[in-house]
């Protein structure tokens, strides 16, 4: 049997604990979350972002957050057993629910999502970076 967008995204819901963006605001400004990642592309990162966040695109992060990877990202596979916030653009965010999932899987111990993603941070009246076109 085959599976569906909505039944990958439950189940990886099931594994992937959603932060509000007051909740997630919070447990950066006490450093409770060691590493924030933006899974989304390249160009929306530049677009706008969290303050602080690296860039590794959901296509990329099996890659990226595996040590033994040659081309793994040391900022990111550093965090093993430290605390991760992913985020998308927006509600239900299958691109960060699906990558927690993923971390999860490789033995991350504790990975949150944004709920919402960075539009409900920016709604919520939090700072979105932008970068300067590449």
């Amino acid at each position: 049997m085959s599976e569906s967008l909505a039944s990958m995204i439950s189940a990886a819901r099931s594994v992937a604990n959603e932060l509000p963006p007051d909740a997630a605001r919070e447990a950066l400004a006490e450093g409770a979350v060691k590493l924030v990642v933006d899974v989304r592309e390249p160009e929306e990162f530049r677009e706008g972002h969290v303050p602080d966040a690296v860039n590794i695109p959901r296509g990329l992060l099996e890659i990226r957050a595996d040590p033994a990877s040659p081309a793994a990202d040391p900022t990111l596979s550093a965090q093993r057993s430290g605390r991760v916030l992913l985020y998308c653009t927006k509600g239900p965010g299958a691109r960060s629910l699906l990558a927690a999932q993923t971390l999860v899987n490789m033995g991350y111990e504790s990975v949150d999502v944004l709920a919402g993603g960075l539009n409900a941070w920016g709604e919520a009246g939090l700072p979105v970076e932008r970068s300067a076109p590449a």
